[in-house]
């Protein structure tokens, strides 16, 4: 059967990967006047400094398996607006710091980290721009710049506006490991659809994140219990995956025959079952959790709270598709 690490180019960082636990900025003396700050380190876990995002991926990479990375700090972006131009001083910091990353890894995904998102009240999920499979230290400052006038778009202004955010915005950018993903997933620790907090919904999907956050591919899901019994599951037609390229990634056809298999095993998604479950207790509130399988590896690339659990009560959501008997672990 094809595997959908045959459609990604440059796929070499899947071998490379740092375990669970370590990480790359625990192997860095930095100078504390550099306005960078490494995953794992403790001036990362400030979410004044390094955003929402990178701080709670900070603090989850000391136990889980997160992709390396390092963040320019909102006190480094302080102050600047659009037009973006990245001053001389940090675009130095910036190549430094990818020279270091670039040792274990070559390409990676450029996210935004504001000091306000993956709050409990504020997610900002897809409001701010994603650049991801970026090579090269001309390639990095750019996608910085472009993601840093992102948290000026007319969409992230009113979605600030829309929540009372009317404080400056305090700006900080993630650049980490891209993971070459042959499955994508996002999971919730409750029913986001019908605010159950003793069901774990799973989402999955072949290939890179994007068409499954972006929504233009049917996913397979699940919907488990806390006990490890599969409620229900739903092979979606997953006709759509993104696979990398080596000028970023792109979206393209899943051949026929993979479209209706199921992207994760029995095993796997006890195992992100699991993980939405040891989030949700670290965390002490629901998650919607995005990770990833890469050679049979699972790497947590995102947690936030979910946001929208209050609301959905208020909703007559529908429960899951009806299954003649349940599957236990």
């Amino acid at each position: 059967m094809m595997n959908v690490s045959d459609f990604h180019s440059g796929a070499s960082d899947r071998a490379r990967s740092c375990p669970a636990g370590s990480s790359l900025g625990e192997r860095v003396q930095m100078d504390r006047s550099v306005p960078i700050t490494w995953l794992g380190q403790h001036d990362c876990h400030d979410a004044r400094l390094s955003g929402g995002k990178a701080a709670a991926l900070s603090r989850l990479a000391e136990r889980y398996s997160v992709p390396p990375g390092f963040c320019l700090t909102s006190s480094a972006l302080h102050g600047i607006a659009p037009p973006i131009s990245i001053p001389g001083r940090l675009r130095a910091a910036v190549v430094d710091a990818y020279a270091t990353l670039a040792r274990e890894v070559s390409a990676v995904a450029v996210r935004s980290s504001a000091v306000d998102e993956d709050g409990a009240l504020t997610s900002f999920a897809g409001v701010h721009e994603t650049f991801l499979n970026v090579r090269g230290d001309g390639a990095l400052l750019m996608a910085i710049e472009r993601c840093l006038e992102s948290f000026f778009s007319p969409r992230a202004l009113a979605y600030r506006h829309e929540r009372g955010a009317f404080d400056a915005v305090r700006m900080a950018v993630l650049v980490q490991q891209q993971i070459v993903s042959d499955v994508s997933i996002v999971a919730f620790s409750a029913n986001p659809v019908t605010a159950a907090r003793d069901e774990i919904v799973v989402t999955a999907s072949w290939g890179l994140g994007e068409s499954l956050v972006g929504g233009t591919v049917t996913p397979d899901t699940w919907w488990v219990r806390r006990d490890g019994r599969v409620e229900a599951e739903r092979i979606g037609d997953k006709r759509r995956m993104t696979v990398t390229t080596l000028d970023g990634c792109r979206e393209v056809d899943v051949p026929r025959m993979m479209r209706k298999l199921p992207s994760l095993s029995a095993e796997q998604v006890r195992e992100v079952v699991q993980l939405a479950v040891q989030l949700e207790q670290h965390q002490g509130r629901p998650v919607d959790i995005e990770c990833a399988y890469s050679g049979g590896r699972l790497y947590l690339l995102q947690c936030r709270p979910i946001t929208t659990l209050r609301s959905a009560r208020d909703r007559a959501g529908p429960a899951p598709p009806e299954q003649e008997s349940s599957t236990s672990f």
